[in-house]
């Protein structure tokens, strides 16, 4: 299968120096993973019917990019304020009692009940969906703190559908040139822990390694042999399930202990940050058999 890697390279092409942030386009990011968790699904053996339920909810999340009203702006004043204190200019904290959020959410849960899924997510869609007011600011802010409890999975998943569209959407109306680096491993956009990292192959960007946020999916410049957990260059090695030239392995530290996967997208322009992270579960499982703790936050991987 053949896809537009991302970034886009008609945007990056030829550029020389790495700019620090690449924005949402919400329907093309969304667009472009679902055609992957599709493709995936075909090869996904076992995982293959959770793979064609994600295919099915990022589809639906790229038809409602286009459909919702569009996204207020942050305001001027909030924006300059996040840059002069270093801050991420979307503020997570509020956002789970955000009437704006909570519309997106409702309007998920509607047009998920037609999809085709198993059983168990369609009792888990009926109760978020019959769920009072504080049982979904609970859900949201669970997904908005990038901490899910591992018995209630199947709940997070809709609302976790929900925070990305209306996460990405904000994210999309940002400006990146007034973006300013937070630390490392936190989305310059949302302050959000990533799900992965790439290493990409486009112009003059072939070998920068960019983090992808797991909630409005901006992608930003990380310096490669860093660990995106505490930030150290010492004790950095990888692992796989396959051979020495996988293109998906665990970036190990053993400074903190703790590893998230690196998709080299520079050798296959297939993979997608948050559709292959699903998809190579068996590194999970593999890693799971260490003391060491994944520091990727991924929704669509809690439980697993």
């Amino acid at each position: 299968m053949t896809t537009t890697a991302v970034p886009n390279p008609s945007a990056i092409g030829g550029v020389p120096k790495a700019p620090l942030a690449f924005l949402p386009q919400p329907k093309q990011v969304f667009s472009l993973r679902a055609k992957r968790l599709d493709f995936l699904a075909g090869n996904g053996g076992n995982l293959a019917p959770y793979l064609g339920l994600l295919s099915a909810l990022v589809g639906l999340q790229a038809r409602l990019a286009d459909q919702l009203p569009a996204a207020v702006p942050l305001s001027a004043d909030r924006v300059r304020l996040a840059r002069e204190s270093r801050m991420p200019p979307i503020d997570r904290r509020p956002l789970a009692t955000d009437p704006d959020l909570h519309a997106v959410l409702d309007r998920v849960l509607a047009e998920a009940a037609n999809l085709d899924m198993p059983e168990p997510a369609r009792l888990a869609l009926s109760a978020v969906t019959a769920a009072p007011l504080a049982d979904r600011h609970w859900l949201l802010d669970n997904i908005l703190s990038d901490q899910i409890p591992d018995d209630s999975v199947a709940p997070h998943l809709f609302a976790a559908v929900a925070v990305q569209l209306h996460l990405a959407r904000l994210a999309a109306t940002l400006d990146a040139a007034q973006l300013v680096p937070i630390r490392t491993g936190v989305c310059p956009s949302c302050g959000g822990r990533p799900a992965t990292s790439s290493v990409i192959g486009i112009g003059g960007l072939d070998g920068v390694r960019y983090a992808a946020c797991a909630c409005c999916q901006t992608q930003w410049n990380e310096v490669r042999l860093t660990c995106l957990c505490c930030g150290s260059t010492k004790g950095i090695s990888y692992r796989s399930v396959e051979t020495i030239e996988a293109t998906v392995r665990a970036e190990v530290c053993t400074e903190c202990d703790s590893w998230v996967k690196i998709l080299y997208q520079n050798k296959n322009h297939s993979l997608e940050p948050v559709a292959d992270d699903v998809a190579s579960l068996g590194l999970d499982l593999m890693m799971r058999d260490t003391d060491l703790r994944r520091g990727g936050f991924n929704p669509f991987l809690i439980g697993y």
